[in-house]
């Protein structure tokens, strides 16, 4: 792998915020989407763990909310380019997925075609 692959970056230009001690928009946004995964991860703990069938349900509810603001609020951050993503290595995209495959095979059930 050379140099240019390990760092290339997915990003959408970036909409530009005045960078001033105050929060912008940026700061907003990105602060209102760490809350966002940080109360899907609670909400993940909490349905793992509910008990009563009409409480599971309502934390489900409430989780698929929270869960779809978060992807919107990441989807809009994408768009102006305040997040960027790690372009993947194909060959090591493979080779995971080889790995993969080989610890399905000793599953005692064959749910991998």
């Amino acid at each position: 792998m050379n140099q240019n692959q390990s760092q290339q970056k997915i990003q959408n230009p970036k909409t530009q915020v005045p960078e001033t001690p105050q929060m912008n928009d940026r700061d907003l946004v990105n602060d209102i989407l760490s809350m966002e995964k940080y109360m899907t991860d609670a909400y993940c703990t909490a349905l793992n763990e509910a008990s009563h069938d009409a409480l599971y349900h309502d934390l489900l509810t409430i989780f698929n909310e929270t869960q779809n603001t978060q992807r919107s609020l990441y989807n809009s951050m994408f768009r102006k380019g305040w997040y960027s993503l790690e372009a993947a290595d194909a060959q090591k995209l493979q080779q995971s997925y080889q790995q993969h495959q080989q610890y399905a095979s000793q599953f005692p059930y064959n749910s991998v075609h």
